[in-house]
């Protein structure tokens, strides 16, 4: 998975769980692009301050993703709500029953992992 992406998925699961100034000097750096130094400057602390503060915040996100695997459960039932989606419109043109049979399995699949 692309990083940014990844960052983007760890943060909108797992962002309200840092503090505010990290929260804040992480979606400068990651989201809105800004470098070190414009933070650095927007927050009062220095580059490597800035820096740490990131690197911490991407730990600490990570950590909770080990730990809950929210990611990971929301990516893999996003794939298979997106397969299922794709057997629908099989069903539509074939109309085989054996389609709804997969439709069934994926479904319960996902119902057990949640």
């Amino acid at each position: 998975m692309d990083q940014k992406l990844e960052q983007a998925y760890l943060y909108d699961f797992y962002g309200e769980l840092l503090k505010d100034r990290q929260r804040k000097i992480y979606e400068d750096f990651v989201f809105n692009d800004l470098s070190l130094g414009e933070i650095a400057q927007e927050e009062g602390i220095s580059r490597q301050g800035v820096h740490d503060t990131v690197k911490r915040c991407t730990k600490a996100l990570e950590g909770y993703e080990s730990r809950l695997h929210l990611v990971q459960k929301f990516l893999s039932a996003k794939e298979r709500v997106e397969q299922i989606h794709l057997l629908t419109g099989e069903f539509r043109k074939s109309h085989d029953v054996s389609v709804l049979d997969q439709i069934e399995q994926i479904s319960s699949a996902i119902l057990e992992e949640l």
